[in-house]
């Protein structure tokens, strides 16, 4: 857990007072709660888990479930509005912003997009649905993604138009 918190500090240019930060925080106390042993123990790391996700959840508007898989490198540039399925699934080096909204598109069917590694979410981007984002994917700011995004693209508009990326 302490490496973890360690590089995720890090990866916020070691600033305590990053709002992104607090929520990995919490996020990787509810990962590590799980493997506390035995049962007894982990009821109350579980409700300080549950008290201390809903603090975060308002003071900074970011809900990050433990549920969610994390890839090394995440990084949440700025707090408010950030919506996290806990079914969605992250790759390496993601970086999203605020107004982010990762969901389902329909209740009753409980699949959330997969992100591969090196995506860069714009602020007030929607991504939806059972859909696949593929490497080196840059989702433009309020674009609403509904289907796959294959490596190296860019996905902009509302509903998101794939575009592939520009070699830098």
């Amino acid at each position: 857990m302490f490496e973890h918190i360690r590089a995720d500090l890090a990866a916020h240019g070691g600033d305590w007072g990053a709002q992104g930060f607090w929520a990995l925080f919490v996020y990787r106390f509810g990962r590590w709660r799980y493997g506390v042993r035995p049962a007894l123990l982990r009821k109350p790391l579980s409700l300080l888990y549950k008290l201390l996700f809903k603090f975060i959840q308002i003071i900074t508007g970011i809900e990050l479930p433990c549920e969610v898989p994390l890839g090394k490198g995440f990084i949440i540039e700025h707090s408010g509005g950030i919506v996290v399925s806990g079914f969605a699934r992250f790759g390496e080096n993601c970086r999203i912003r605020n107004g982010v909204v990762i969901g389902l598109s329909r209740v009753n069917e409980p699949c959330a997009p997969q992100f591969g590694d090196n995506v860069d979410i714009g602020a007030g981007a929607k991504i939806l649905g059972n859909i696949r984002i593929g490497d080196n994917v840059l989702i433009g700011a309020n674009a609403v993604v509904i289907t796959d995004v294959p490596a190296n693209s860019l996905a902009v508009g509302v509903p998101a138009v794939i575009k592939p990326r520009k070699a830098p």
